[in-house]
């Protein structure tokens, strides 16, 4: 297992988190709104934590999502979230610098 596999309980390696990234997955930072503002990932949306419930459909027929957070705790939560709702297609991308760096 890689870095963030060993950090957050990623069940993906780094280089399958890389290529799901790049390949163009649906990047969910669940952070709050002012967080988000301060940065985040290029294309990510923000559907911070406390209202990841809510918005189910909204993750429904994606090829693959990535959430992140500040430190990966948040994102470990929206993840077993949605895993829950049948969203099993989702990886936790740790933070988001780290969900960034992998863009470049």
């Amino acid at each position: 297992m890689g870095f963030f596999s060993n950090l957050f309980g990623s069940n993906v390696s780094n280089e399958e988190l890389a290529n799901h990234v790049k390949g163009g997955a649906m990047l969910v930072d669940v952070r709050s709104q002012g967080e988000f503002a301060s940065g985040s990932a290029k294309g990510a949306i923000n559907i911070p934590l406390d209202v990841i419930q809510g918005q189910i459909a909204t993750f429904k027929n994606k090829k693959h999502i990535v959430v992140f957070c500040r430190s990966g705790n948040r994102s470990g939560q929206a993840k077993a979230i949605l895993n829950q709702n049948g969203i099993t297609n989702v990886s936790n991308g740790g933070t988001w610098q780290d969900v960034l760096r992998l863009q470049s």
